[in-house]
């Protein structure tokens, strides 16, 4: 795969590798895929759900569920002083921190007498997003948004420490009070943070029964310094209810109880744009670097390190950086096509079109000669085979380098240049009329009077025809420069004798 030319050359003497266009226009369009996908949240899910946290047995679950409806009856109608009773439990058992996550927005008769337990610090009450922050004036507890961030495909899979309140302001979500009620410091921001998934463990009561709390029936060592929620967990009384990563419908409390585990843990890092967009642009650079089908095998790379960099709480963009990597393999893929389609026409010491780009490109234009008139300079040059014999094919190679440079010199937009022969070259030049062919050939001829190489003389002829009422086909232009070329030939052979 690695024995194709690759260059594509600009000017004669020093052909121009493809690669330097490559590697810019790699490192540019890497550049880009990097800034518009610094996130790659289908990758995260799949870390999230493959290497899940372990149970945080910091943070505890009370739930209300379908015993303990059966008991104290619908949530809306048993008296409220039941939480009194389960906080001032609970509060007895030693715990850091008690969310009650039920909407208590709704009046009751009994709410002044909850003043005392509702104002704690240690208690955070829920909200329901784009209702009033404060529940009552004489409830002095910090209250917090309970929302999670919901996406289109039902799955909730990240959280934020700030939600929109009422007046649009931005208001502490639930969690981000819970855990700063806890003693975690987490600045209030309405940055989205992923969601940790921890997988069930059997050994360990997930829920514990509301009414338990209520009756006094638990162990007080299995709540000291621990972070408390309160919730509805029963199945089928309209609990809030969704799915986690895992796609598995998990109750409301639950789902706010791992973000409480996610913001008492470290927190992920997600990396800088730039450092995105740098990762970037080394993939794709470095697949086109090393050419072939080491690309794919970077981009596998770049995804197998976004499981270190999870383990190490930090997000790596691996189906992003695997993107730039395959966008290097891709465009050594068109190199190589670039390279196939042209190694064919290109004559590779000058960079020229061979004779076989000359047939095409006369062809091309042909059929438009009668408003672009096309002209042909044939250039010859007498003694090149006596320095490949004196001074060797280096020393040749070296001369048709030069020669090239010269005759690149009088190129005009439009014109194209190819070496005809071993030791030829022909100009097609565009819109060029009889008139200004001849004024066109004379200054070529005089840019190439004195070429020579060490003690050996040579000598160019420049020949030079335009298209006309006589040129009919492609032949008659080369035929009518071809003699023009000998006749100028013959006339300094003359001139010399």
């Amino acid at each position: 795969m690695l024995g194709f030319p690759d260059s594509l050359a600009l000017r004669p003497g020093a052909a121009r590798p493809v690669r330097r266009l490559t590697l810019p226009l790699a490192a540019l369009l890497a550049a880009a895929l990097a800034w518009s996908m610094p996130e790659n949240s289908l990758l995260w899910d799949a870390l999230n759900r493959a290497l899940p946290s372990p149970p945080d047995g910091r943070v505890l679950v009370v739930g209300i569920d379908d015993a303990t409806l059966r008991d104290y009856g619908r949530i809306g109608s048993w008296p409220r002083e039941l939480y009194a009773q389960a906080l001032n439990t609970l509060d007895q058992a030693g715990v850091a921190a008690i969310g009650v996550d039920v909407l208590l927005a709704d009046p009751a008769r009994n709410d002044a007498a909850l003043a005392a337990v509702f104002s704690r610090p240690n208690v955070v009450l829920a909200t329901a997003p784009g209702e009033p922050t404060a529940l009552r004036p004489d409830w002095r507890s910090p209250t917090g948004i309970s929302a999670l961030n919901l996406s289109e495909d039902g799955i909730v899979r990240s959280f934020q420490a700030a939600y929109p309140d009422a007046g649009s302001a931005l208001a502490p979500s639930f969690a981000r009070q819970l855990a700063v009620a806890a003693g975690r410091t987490v600045p209030l921001d309405a940055q989205p943070r992923i969601l940790r998934y921890s997988a069930p463990d059997p050994q360990r009561l997930p829920v514990i029964p509301f009414r338990d709390v209520v009756n006094g029936s638990i162990r007080y060592g299995d709540f000291q310094n621990r972070v408390v929620l309160v919730g509805l967990t029963a199945s089928g009384v309209g609990a809030p209810a969704v799915r986690d990563v895992s796609g598995q419908v998990v109750a409301g409390v639950e789902l706010q109880a791992r973000a409480v585990s996610s913001l008492l843990s470290a927190p992920f890092a997600s990396l800088p744009l730039w450092t995105v967009m740098l990762a970037g642009v080394l993939a794709a650079v470095a697949a086109v670097l090393a050419g072939g089908l080491w690309g794919f095998a970077i981009a596998l790379l770049a995804l197998a390190l976004s499981v270190p960099y999870w383990l190490l709480n930090s997000l790596l963009p691996g189906v992003t950086l695997s993107l730039c990597a395959v966008l290097g393999t891709g465009l050594v893929m068109l190199e190589r096509w670039w390279t196939l389609r042209h190694s064919g026409v290109r004559d590779p010491l000058t960079g020229f079109g061979n004779r076989l780009a000359f047939t095409r490109a006369v062809e091309s234009r042909w059929q438009g000669r009668q408003s672009r008139p096309l002209g042909l300079l044939l250039v010859d040059l007498s003694g090149f085979r006596k320095v490949n014999s004196v001074y060797g094919y280096a020393a040749g190679d070296e001369l048709l380098r030069e020669l090239a440079g010269r005759i690149m010199q009088h190129k005009r937009r439009g014109d194209l240049i190819f070496r005809w022969g071993p030791d030829e070259f022909a100009v097609l030049l565009d819109n060029t009329p009889a008139a200004e062919l001849a004024d066109l050939t004379r200054r070529v001829q005089l840019s190439l009077d004195n070429v020579a190489y060490r003690d050996l003389s040579l000598q160019a002829s420049v020949g030079g025809a335009s298209t006309g009422p006589d040129i009919r086909t492609p032949s008659d232009l080369i035929e009518a420069a071809s003699r023009s070329r000998y006749r100028i030939k013959y006339q300094r052979e003359q001139w010399r004798v």
